[in-house]
């Protein structure tokens, strides 16, 4: 009696959160997948069935398949600097870097992460300017001038002009929920392994690393999501252009919903970007259970 009344109060409690979640958040994805397989207008309130005729169009469609090859660099890129670059910068700051430096630097570093992304591409789009901008004054102010271009301008640098920036205002985030996670490590392992004679390069990869892995896979499935969810910067830094070079999923499916009334179209990229996120998270969480069951 007392468990079945115990279990009705847990009821209670969790039930409007599941019905918030089942409202806003369940209920939308299957109604997109629904829809993703319609051919609609946000004016008309009439649908054609097209069956999988979205997918097929997304599939043969050249920016489409050009805006996935830049959310998989957005991701490869993020996951060398986000997690590999602010695991080490971490382990640096917590490390080598003297106790009386560590909150400043652990400060300057984590500043970019407060600025709004929209400002920040704003920064960064004049920064980036060809005449005025600093990026190209730096570099002919120390005998690189040659390199200087318009580099959001052109097809062949704008999307990774997008990325830098990107990883300037995330690496500092991510460095801190490492060193927060390397805080939590007991200094008598560290300790030990100064005894036994290793030095701070195999300590980082024996002690640091291993005792990392749980936020190493949160940081890693955050990091993959948001590569295939970026939006702001690209619009406030490009819109898209040049050609429609730097173009990722989220933007390419604001076009086709907004400007070009393409609902199902929309509805059909969404879908993708849906699967790919929740795949790569599934996977990164079954992979780091196993792992954990081994070890």
């Amino acid at each position: 009696m007392n468990r079945t009344l115990a279990r009705s109060r847990t009821w209670v409690w969790v039930l409007p959160a599941v019905i918030l979640l089942g409202v806003f958040v369940y209920y939308p994805i299957v109604d997109n997948i629904r829809l993703s397989f319609y051919s609609w207008s946000a004016f008309s309130p009439h649908a054609t069935f097209v069956g999988f005729g979205n997918y097929t169009n997304a599939f043969s469609d050249s920016v489409f398949r050009r805006a996935l090859v830049n959310n998989v660099l957005y991701a490869v890129i993020s996951l060398i600097f986000q997690v590999g670059g602010s695991l080490v910068l971490a382990a640096v700051l917590e490390e080598v870097v003297h106790n009386r430096l560590r909150g400043i630097l652990r400060t300057i570093y984590f500043i970019p992460a407060t600025i709004s992304i929209t400002v920040a591409g704003i920064l960064f789009a004049f920064l980036y300017n060809p005449q005025i901008g600093l990026v190209n004054r730096a570099l002919s102010g120390v005998g690189l001038g040659s390199l200087a271009h318009d580099w959001l301008g052109r097809p062949q640098t704008a999307i990774f002009a997008i990325i830098g920036m990107s990883q300037w205002q995330s690496i500092g985030y991510t460095a801190v929920l490492f060193v927060v996670a390397i805080q939590r490590i007991p200094r008598e392992l560290y300790e030990a392994a100064k005894v036994d004679g290793a030095g701070g390069v195999r300590t980082f990869f024996s002690i640091t690393i291993p005792l990392l892995r749980e936020m190493t896979t949160l940081v890693t499935i955050l990091t993959l999501s948001g590569a295939f969810l970026v939006f702001n910067e690209v619009m406030v830094m490009t819109g898209g252009g040049p050609s429609n070079s730097s173009q990722v999923l989220g933007t390419w499916l604001y076009q086709n919903a907004f400007l070009q009334d393409d609902m199902g179209y929309a509805a059909a990229i969404a879908t993708v970007i849906f699967v790919i996120t929740f795949a790569i998270s599934a996977a990164q969480i079954v992979y780091t259970r196993r792992r954990r069951v081994q070890w």
